[in-house]
């Protein structure tokens, strides 16, 4: 898998430069707050949120246990409407396919939707390298385009700008892309929406082709479906000639019905709409509706490796709806560049390591980019068990062992720098193996506690700069209860 940011350093590394960015903090706890504090008033609008969270759940996990089905039954059904499917085995394949898609129809430029799956395996760049220009539509994008910056959330790429920067970004740049900001633009967000409607109009208008992601694709139709706020991707969609969907092999259902938990499901849990503004779908092709042809590039990129993990897999039914971005104090903190992956936040701390493998030291330390709290699992849309991934990916990372890597299965080796923590838990699990040896170690650190250290030595010592020993007690718990339970029979002894 691409998508790793060049140069990027180790998690804790580059969330310790962010905290000290002020304005970056601020504009991530205004953001994050108003977006989690909405969301949770139009979740507690349906009584059946939970049966719905339920059977997203269950149909996902349907379908991943039956990937291979579900995805063949798709291919038939795009190439019966008059589409062609390709296969792409990692980014390399699918950058590959797409240019070359492209460069058959003779353009130099393609417009784009707003899509995950083309940041994951670097598309723009492989695009450029080819001679060929690709323009993002979304707002967010546009502004993370724009400023020759990277997306930092999956909702919102920008959240990390506010409007005076927005304002700068568009004043300076927008001439070199095509139609210039307005003269005097302020920051006024009606002002800066019309700046770019009027930037991206005429390139909207003269775009032969066009590159989309999906949010689902429906295997018993061959549909594809696009959920957005704006109505850029509407006119992505509908306008060019050649439309080109580079899609996850996860991003499958099996039928048109089960859109309906999902239609309720992602937009309360991203935007907290009760329904999205803009809802496209589209099946293959028709004759003088929308682009006169269409491909679909079906994305593996590391997803069966993924799928082969039984516990990891369930990084699969990520929907994208960032829910667990707006909840996670690390996120809120930190920021998403700091996870070095286009895939930010809890979600990414455990889709990354997968996709990519734990061998980088970025991707090694994402599983603690956690305080392991249980929120992002409380808001999940398909309850996606994210602490019990990271917990699990922890240990992949200190233990190493086997994992399916492009297929195969291989033992992978212990990450470096863990070599105090794998001692740690051996000591411990001989300890804890011997209830002799642990009573007497007890009762050893009670009489010990008043040379109790106020902070540890050593690998402990980071621990120790922000949290305090705890107080040892005078004796052990099994101490304290055989002292009980002396003492209750004693009582129930007496006449």
């Amino acid at each position: 898998m691409t998508g790793t940011h060049l140069g990027m350093p180790a998690f804790p590394d580059a969330a310790r430069e962010a905290v000290r960015d002020e304005v970056l903090r601020a504009n991530l706890r205004h953001a994050t707050h108003t977006i989690r504090d909405k969301r949770a008033r139009a979740v507690a609008e349906l009584e059946d949120w939970d049966r719905l969270r339920a059977a997203g759940k269950a149909v996902k996990d349907h379908t991943l246990a039956h990937l291979d089905r579900y995805l063949l039954q798709l291919e038939a059904a795009v190439t019966a409407a008059g589409g062609t499917v390709h296969w792409a085995a990692d980014a390399d394949e699918a950058n590959r396919i797409v240019t070359e898609l492209v460069r058959a129809t003779g353009e130099k430029e393609v417009v784009k939707v707003k899509s995950m799956a083309t940041q994951e395996i670097g598309l723009n760049e492989a695009l450029e390298a080819a001679g060929i220009a690709a323009y993002e539509t979304d707002l967010a994008e546009l502004i993370v385009q724009l400023g020759h910056d990277r997306p930092s959330h999956i909702l919102v790429p920008a959240i990390h700008r506010n409007r005076g920067e927005i304002r700068d970004i568009f004043a300076a740049e927008m001439g070199d892309w095509g139609r210039p900001a307005p003269v005097g633009l302020g920051d006024d967000p009606r002002e800066l929406a019309e700046a770019a409607r009027l930037h991206l109009r005429e390139k909207f208008l003269r775009a032969k082709v066009a590159v989309s992601g999906a949010n689902f694709m429906v295997a018993e139709t061959g549909t594809l479906v696009v959920f957005e706020s704006e109505g850029n991707g509407r006119m992505c969609l509908t306008l060019p000639e050649t439309l080109i969907s580079v899609v996850g092999i996860e991003k499958v259902i099996p039928t048109f019905r089960d859109l309906e938990i999902f239609l309720q499901t992602l937009p309360r849990s991203s935007t907290a709409e009760r329904m999205n503004p803009y809802t496209t779908m589209w099946t293959g092709t028709v004759d003088g509706d929308g682009p006169s042809v269409f491909h679909l590039v079906l994305l593996d990129n590391g997803r069966t490796d993924t799928l082969a993990d039984e516990v990891g897999r369930q990084a699969l039914r990520c929907i994208r709806c960032s829910a667990c971005l707006n909840v996670c104090p690390v996120y809120e903190r930190a920021g998403g560049h700091a996870y070095g992956s286009v895939y930010p936040g809890p979600i990414g701390a455990i889709l990354s390591p997968q996709l990519r493998g734990t061998g980088s030291e970025i991707d090694a330390t994402l599983p603690y980019a956690s305080t392991l709290c249980g929120a992002c699992y409380e808001v999940c849309p398909v309850a996606i068990d994210i602490p019990e991934v990271l917990v699990h990916l922890r240990e992949r990372v200190v233990q190493g062992g086997p994992v399916t890597r492009e297929g195969i299965r291989v033992r992978i080796r212990p990450a470096d720098g863990h070599t105090a923590e794998r001692a740690a838990m051996r000591a411990a699990r001989l300890l804890l193996d011997r209830p002799g040896a642990l009573r007497a170690g007890e009762r050893l650190l009670a009489r010990a506690r008043r040379l109790r250290p106020r902070r540890l030595p050593g690998p402990g010592r980071a621990w120790t700069d922000s949290r305090e020993l705890p107080e040892l007690p005078e004796r052990s718990f099994r101490d304290w209860w055989a002292v009980r339970e002396k003492e209750a029979r004693a009582k129930e002894a007496r006449p």
